[in-house]
């Protein structure tokens, strides 16, 4: 088996091998994965901290051996809490700005390393907060499918990250995180933190958000905002109508 970590801020995990296949993740600085298959241009890779399979290019990242991967996977490395930390790589004195939850891989006082090439870590790396204040750091990032950062990110990107960034690490889709948690009763046995999911008019669950309290709920649509939340499910004050049908409530805390 081989594999890999990403050197750069982030980089996309597309569904097929095609810089016009669709995003269907991200990869952030630090994260490490298994590679399944070559080609010319492309990786297929399995990512170690939810198990996504997806197409990376094969200038993103570099390659990481055997032992180092064990390492990182028992002892998880730690993460920036900012929207954005500068990285400096000191081989050509260029910034890398990471994306919160990025991985400090190998840190060594506030300098990491990947492979050959040694960043260091400009300024705080920052420290935990609680569930509502990481999530609401999001406020107003953009919707993007498949996203991971503040500067783009999805429904269960969102709930992944921010639960990341409190020690809390769940898969990476809305349809496997439902699978996930003990389920709570009722919206009226809710607490903050809990995730709320949603399903289509087929009863597939498509979406998924964080519980605050007194009735409201923190999610990426369009994007990432506090909207009310009631039996029926997520009623947008903006639209003036109900906009997500709730499927089920679940805790992971």
């Amino acid at each position: 088996m081989e594999y890999g970590i990403c050197n750069l801020a982030v980089i996309p995990l597309r569904a097929e091998a095609s810089d016009r296949s669709e995003q269907v993740s991200q990869i952030l600085f630090g994260e490490a994965f298994e590679i399944l298959e070559w080609t010319e241009r492309w990786v297929k890779v399995v990512t170690q901290s939810d198990n996504y399979t997806g197409w990376i290019g094969r200038l993103q990242f570099v390659m990481l051996g055997h032992i180092a991967y064990q390492s990182l996977k028992h002892t998880p490395a730690p993460l920036t809490y900012r929207a954005v930390t500068q990285a400096w790589k000191k081989a050509d004195n260029s910034v890398l700005y990471l994306p919160a939850g990025s991985s400090l891989v190998f840190l060594d006082g506030v300098t990491c390393c990947i492979g050959t090439d040694r960043f260091e870590i400009v300024g705080e790396i920052g420290e935990r907060e609680d569930i509502a204040t990481t999530a609401k750091s999001f406020l107003n990032a953009p919707y993007l499918w498949g996203g991971r950062t503040h500067f783009g990110i999805d429904c269960s990107g969102f709930t992944q990250v921010v639960f990341k960034l409190n020690n809390i690490h769940i898969q990476r889709d809305a349809s496997q995180q439902v699978l996930e948690g003990k389920l709570v009763e009722n919206i009226e046995h809710a607490r903050l933190g809990d995730l709320a999911f949603f399903n289509n008019p087929e009863g597939r669950v498509t979406h998924v958000g964080i519980m605050f309290n007194n009735g409201r709920i923190i999610h990426a649509s369009g994007k990432v905002k506090i909207d009310s939340i009631d039996n029926e499910g997520i009623y947008s004050e903006e639209q003036k109508r109900h906009t997500h049908k709730l499927h089920s409530i679940k805790r992971f805390m």
